[in-house]
């Protein structure tokens, strides 16, 4: 069992919100802080696992927002490490879209039913809007043939500027790149790691940060955090950085004593795991298979490693959750009577199959998430309030880029910058205590010359009340700080 000393911080997490947010405390002069992961590396869901001689994302993949006036902050890093990306061209995926058979629907029948797909988000935005002012409105219909599915797919996870602007392509470009670099996405967090934790060779060596460490209960006070791991280890802190994701604060993973507030929102509206967004991508299924071929229907499928012959499909709400349910053996022979309707029943078969679990996996509880159309700020702004001296980090906590890594990496540096200044209020205070509780000393001792403010800095903020109790030459109880 590790010994309960206690630490300025511990950030829960080691995704690139924990990481980011380790990164400026470490930078303005917090060291004594701790890093608990739950599994066996840092990344969150950035994760790469080799598949078919190529390096595969099974969580982030795109670097979403790029070629704007302002700089991505990822896309940044991504520079400066000299990632390997390939553009992602979608100017003709709406286009594109294919019947089960395999016939392309002509443009004419695809360019009508885009029309109409963007109208009824249209009228469903303002439907909605309605509601929430009182009004009483008929919500528009939504899509159920094959076509109407895969419309709506590219509408809200490649063109939805065209309905909402969305806040990524705004201030960063419309523009997306696929990481495609052996090193994998990741490599992006270690080299942050590099910057405050000892590392060697590519390999985190600090023993600040804790890998294996199931948090499963918080116990917070106005004096401090207990964090109880599941393996029977107990970690002591002034304050805790929480960087879990919004389904795993949902589930029952994490017990806090006493319970956070009602008014941490922590619902089902406010996150729809699987839902169809742009760069935390959601469930895909990378497919060893001696073809190349690109197809949208009720998922979408692309060669997304030029030349390896993989192909990637991407399943969201609850078709993710099916597929994650079955075995890879049933998705495979699923993912082989498709391709077998779109070019006939004598292709070869895949030779591998690769399904992440995102939902199923107890530490992330889904791929991201995804707030409603509409949805009041003040939804995230209750989900990223502090709770005593428990700070909530993550993307789902950034209020214009939820859902993207760039979202978590600036949520992480937000919420750091949050505790730093919660930090310096909390010495003020504590030095105005201080001065409080020596002003009965300075009055009864009147050969005392020295001034408030030139006695209270020498003094350790634990000093003056135990000094005054112990002493026993004034009558005051001992301060609790």
């Amino acid at each position: 069992m590790d010994s309960p000393s206690r630490s300025s911080v511990i950030i829960i997490g080691a995704g690139v919100s924990g990481i980011s947010a380790g990164k400026v405390l470490a930078e303005n002069g917090i060291e004594d802080m701790i890093i608990l992961e739950a599994s066996d590396r840092i990344g969150g869901r950035i994760r790469k696992e080799n598949f078919g001689g190529v390096s595969a994302e099974l969580g982030a993949g795109w670097i979403a927002g790029v070629g704007g006036k302002e700089s991505n902050p990822v896309w940044e890093l991504a520079s400066q490490s000299g990632l390997r990306t390939c553009f992602s061209d979608y100017s003709n995926a709406r286009y594109n879209i294919y019947d089960r058979s395999g016939k392309i629907f002509p443009s004419g029948v695809a360019a009508d039913s885009y029309k109409k797909a963007v109208d009824a988000a249209i009228e469903k935005l303002r439907s909605l809007e309605a509601n929430l002012d009182g009004e009483v409105s008929e919500q528009p219909c939504s899509p159920k043939t094959p076509i109407e599915l895969a419309i709506d797919f590219i509408l809200h996870d490649f063109e939805m500027a065209e309905v909402e602007p969305i806040s990524t392509y705004v201030d960063f470009g419309e523009r997306e790149f696929l990481v495609a670099d052996d090193r994998g996405y990741e490599h992006l967090l270690y080299k942050m790691a590099e910057n405050f934790l000892f590392t060697s060779e590519g390999k985190i060596l600090d023993n600040r940060l804790k890998l294996n460490k199931v948090v499963r209960e918080l116990q917070h006070s106005r004096n401090g955090v207990v964090v109880k791991t599941e393996d029977g280890c107990v970690y002591e802190a002034n304050y805790v950085i929480l960087s879990a994701s919004i389904g795993v604060l949902q589930s029952d993973l994490i017990s806090f004593r006493p319970p956070l507030p009602v008014r941490q929102p922590l619902v089902q509206e406010v996150n729809r795991m699987h839902g169809a967004k742009g760069n935390m991508d959601a469930d895909f299924l990378p497919i060893r298979i001696q073809l190349a071929a690109w197809r949208l229907r009720e998922e979408h499928m692309e060669n997304a490693y030029p030349g390896s012959n993989i192909l990637v499909v991407t399943l969201t709400n609850g078709e993710s959750k099916r597929v994650e349910a079955q075995s890879d053996e049933e998705t495979l022979e699923e993912a082989m009577g498709v391709l077998r309707d779109m070019f006939g029943p004598n292709i070869p078969n895949a030779t591998d199959i690769l399904v992440p679990r995102w939902w199923s996996n107890r530490f992330q509880r889904g791929s991201y998430s995804n707030y409603p159309i509409i949805s009041d700020n003040q939804d995230v702004h209750y989900i990223k309030a502090p709770v005593g001296r428990i700070f909530f980090t993550g993307e789902h906590t950034s209020e214009r880029f939820s859902g993207y890594v760039h979202g978590g990496y600036l949520a992480g540096i937000d919420t750091s910058k949050s505790l730093l200044e919660e930090m310096r209020k909390q010495k003020e205070r504590e030095s105005e205590s201080q001065a409080f509780l020596l002003e009965p000393l300075l009055a009864l001792t009147g050969s005392l010359t020295l001034t408030q403010t030139e006695a209270v800095p020498s003094l350790h903020k634990c000093d003056i009340p135990t000094q005054l109790y112990l002493g026993g030459k004034v009558g005051l109880q001992e301060a609790i700080l």
